[in-house]
């Protein structure tokens, strides 16, 4: 990623992250913090801009839609809420809008009124599937920068620190 204060001198450049706003002073672990925050927001960001410019359409559209390739028998709104962790209201407006165009169905389930079970239309499945398999190759681009074997302690070591995190 380029550095936006490239140029500049280093007493003048602003913090172009949350990573660089911490001292040296701070602990190490909040450093670590602001280092995996910093990585996971410059890489979000990457891929936001490139579904808007290839694709026009916005990564909760893109999550929305990645969970009901999952899951080609439909999921509740409900399940995608709890999934996608964003409020039903969010999913409903996503639903709504990827229905309009025709990309999903909205289906009422007979035993439950209240409930509707959203499936990929076959011009949805098409469309996320360019989309999953462009969006596979930017996150291979984005890791190319690190060697295959830092790639592969990344991944462990990150899966040592989650196991760190789920076990009570």
């Amino acid at each position: 990623m380029p550095n936006p204060s490239a140029g500049s001198s280093p007493a003048d450049a602003a913090p172009v992250d949350l990573e660089t706003s911490a001292g040296e002073s701070e602990h190490e672990a909040l450093r670590l913090w602001l280092r995996l925050l910093t990585c996971t927001t410059l890489i979000e960001s990457d891929i936001r801009s490139r579904l808007r410019q290839d694709f026009a359409v916005t990564l909760p559209r893109f999550d929305l839609m990645s969970q009901l390739d999952r899951h080609p028998e439909g999921l509740k709104m409900g399940e995608l809420s709890r999934r996608m962790m964003v409020t039903g209201g969010n999913v409903t407006g996503i639903t709504d809008q990827l229905q309009q165009e025709g990309l999903v169905t909205r289906e009422a389930l007979p035993t439950d009124r209240r409930a509707f079970l959203i499936r990929l239309t076959p011009a949805g499945r098409d469309a996320f599937s360019q989309m999953a398999r462009a969006h596979e190759t930017w996150v291979e681009q984005l890791f190319s920068g690190l060697a295959e074997t830092d790639r592969r302690a990344l991944f462990r070591l990150l899966g040592r620190l989650k196991t760190s995190l789920t076990t009570p």
